[in-house]
């Protein structure tokens, strides 16, 4: 009962700071096209600048907002924090401002707030980056600081710069690339800078964008389409490797899963791809079994183990030989769907073959006669049909 609650109250959080996000950017955006002209008493002693400059930071903290709460959606501790502190903000701009809208912004403000104040179990999950995801963002904020202390430095030889704001400004114009003209360099040396600061600034976003957003863009799609990402698969060792997709798959999943072993699915169907990257723990490689390199990007020769068991004794058998060639000395162990194939399986290159079918009738027999434990008649039948193997080779 506390784990739905938990979860029925998380969800309620990350509903009620989407709602304010939303709320905050419309209010935000209402105040800049039109500011109210009844305010309330407090906010008559303010200046009209607050009001406009409320409306400006509204549609931005809204916009800031909005990234909190998918943060809080995925249950990030940042998130948490994030929306904590733009909450009052929200909250602060709804009152700027006797509007309806306003009122009702610094309402779901307070009461997102509450919830979040009041649950925060939920949202327990730390931001896992890369050390060159953090050298990416430190990046970027260097090459912004370097262009704002630059500038307010060179001051005196620009036009329009006569304050931190306008370095500020400057730089984010600059990276941009919006370029107003509205603040130029007057010298050969401020010149020199800005054409710097437009080099560094640039290089610093295109290298912050292609490093923080292409892998949560390929992460989607590999899972739309059931496939690992790289990085994913070089940090495979000591793995069993399920080559295709067949009967007995699922119940392999569930074992493995349930002996906490790693393991690999590697199957050319993309529906089931996409169905088995569905369930938690389990990774899938789309790609032909029997072809070498998929094996190989799949690392066969650092695998436990490797399990042939689809409906198709020939694209087993096709497997197997691809498998033993690329690691000699894995343990693989197959699943022959006709009892006439289990030789063939075996000299394909399989340690051990076994026929489910012919296992499964045994059981079926022995448990209706009232025979033998069906654990013990499995047993001999798995050393009577390694016997007829070695029998038959």
């Amino acid at each position: 009962m506390a784990g739905l609650r938990a979860r029925i109250g998380g969800r309620v959080a990350v509903l009620l700071v989407g709602v304010a996000a939303l709320v905050s950017i419309v209010t935000g955006i209402t105040r800049i096209v039109a500011p109210p002209r009844n305010r309330l008493p407090f906010v008559a002693l303010l200046p009209e600048e607050a009001t406009v400059l409320a409306g400006f930071t509204g549609a931005i903290t809204g916009f800031l907002l909005l990234v909190a709460a998918y943060g809080l959606r995925q249950r990030l501790r940042a998130g948490w924090y994030a929306a904590l502190v733009l909450l009052p903000l929200t909250a602060l701009q709804g009152l700027v401002g006797s509007t309806t809208i306003g009122l009702l912004l610094a309402l779901v403000s307070v009461v997102a707030m509450l919830a979040l104040a009041l649950d925060r179990a939920p949202f327990s999950e730390e931001i896992d980056l890369t050390p060159t995801q953090w050298a990416a963002i430190a990046g970027l904020i260097g090459a912004l600081g370097y262009s704002t202390a630059g500038a307010y430095a060179l001051n005196d030889q620009f036009t329009n710069l006569d304050s931190i704001t306008d370095a500020v400004y400057f730089s984010i114009v600059t990276a941009s690339t919006v370029g107003y003209g509205d603040v130029t360099p007057t010298s050969a040396l401020a010149k020199w800078f800005a054409m710097s600061a437009l080099v560094v600034n640039v290089a610093a976003f295109a290298v912050a964008l292609g490093v923080l957003f292409t892998p949560m863009i390929e992460a989607r799609l590999t899972t739309a389409l059931g496939r690992m990402t790289d990085s994913d698969i070089d940090l495979l060792a000591d793995h069993v490797l399920v080559l295709g997709y067949g009967e007995l798959t699922e119940p392999l999943i569930d074992e493995l899963l349930e002996a906490g072993v790693p393991f690999l699915v590697v199957t050319p169907e993309e529906a089931r791809a996409r169905m088995l990257n569905e369930r938690d723990g389990v990774r899938v490689f789309t790609a032909d079994p029997s072809d070498e390199k998929p094996l190989e990007r799949a690392n066969v020769t650092r695998a436990r183990a490797v399990v042939a068991a689809t409906n198709n004794d020939a694209e087993d058998a096709l497997a197997i030989l691809t498998a033993r060639q690329l690691n000699p000395d894995v343990t693989i162990v197959a699943a022959a769907t006709e009892r006439e194939n289990m030789n063939k399986l075996k000299r394909a290159g399989a340690d051990t073959v076994i026929s489910p079918a012919t296992i499964g009738g045994h059981l079926l027999v022995e448990s209706a006669l009232g025979g033998e434990d069906s654990e013990v008649v499995a047993r001999r039948l798995l050393d009577e049909t390694d016997d007829d193997d070695d029998s038959a080779t």
